[in-house]
């Protein structure tokens, strides 16, 4: 029997329940018919126009993507807009869009989770557990097999994360033993004074701004915190992809699910000085 739209959204809700959701959050079905047919789903991070055309391009009844394309207000969509234009390439080639945000950063199998695993930490546990479980949650604190030095952990993470022009930042002495390790896929700078954080030899996420990055290795300098390893936001989590197109499979039997390798990434080239 045909899967519908509304048996994924039933899958993803036992994959990804909504409880775990952020209140600012804006995951779920964003265009499409519940009762239209699905037979093959394209997973990506973003809704951008290239993973849009993309989709189209390979007859996919639907996209489902991490980021909610609709996650903050909006007021037009008109086709001159980059949101419009999406929305109306998508629903024009009747493919559908569904998110799984933060209740998917969460469960046991999440972008975090994943990270870690990828990282190949050892009894990794969640920086801030959920109310729901105490191996669910936000980010994971784990240890390595091995102990390593920062540096060499910065260019193991060269050769697990997909290349982009921001490369992997790195604050703290290039010698420095680690072990321990604090993880956050996508944004994470808002769990900086986390005790699982600061028990860390060092803590990995993206998009850290200067002043938290800056009053964090100043703690560090002071024996009061980790050094810090920045990489990019979609690279972090397009590891999950994967996991989550396994997971679709398995509860989708006959749907094709893929997984796009465009990247998201928003920068093209850096200047070195």
């Amino acid at each position: 029997m045909p899967h519908t739209l509304a048996d994924v959204m039933v899958a993803a809700e036992e994959l990804w329940p909504a409880r775990g959701t952020e209140s600012w959050d804006a995951p779920g079905l964003l265009a499409g018919d519940p009762a239209a047919t699905v037979s093959s789903i394209h997973l990506a991070v973003d809704a951008i126009l290239d993973t849009v055309d993309e989709a189209i391009g390979m007859d996919a009844d639907l996209l489902f993507v991490h980021h909610p394309l609709l996650l903050r207000g909006v007021t037009s969509v008109a086709e001159d807009r980059y949101k419009g234009a999406a929305l109306a390439r998508l629903i024009r080639s009747g493919c559908a869009l569904i998110a799984a945000h933060t209740n998917a950063d969460v469960v046991e199998t999440g972008t975090s989770a994943v990270f870690a695993e990828k990282l190949g930490l050892i009894d990794a546990f969640p920086i801030v557990p959920s109310a729901h479980g105490s191996a669910l949650g936000l980010g994971r604190v784990g240890r390595l097999g091995r102990p390593t030095t920062l540096g060499r952990l910065a260019r193991a993470l060269g050769d697990i994360l997909p290349a982009t022009a921001g490369g992997i930042r790195v604050s703290g002495d290039f010698d420095a033993p680690v072990q321990m390790v604090a993880l956050c896929g996508g944004a994470g700078d808002s769990l900086l004074s986390e005790p699982g954080v600061l028990g860390a030899d060092v803590y990995i996420t993206s998009d850290l701004r200067h002043h938290p990055a800056s009053e964090a290795r100043e703690n560090a300098r002071l024996g009061r915190g980790p050094a810090l390893i920045d990489v990019s936001h979609w690279a972090s989590e397009w590891l999950w992809l994967e996991t989550a197109a396994e997971q679709l499979r398995a509860a989708l039997p006959g749907v094709v699910v893929t997984v796009s390798d465009l990247r998201t990434d928003p920068w093209d080239f850096v200047v070195i000085q």
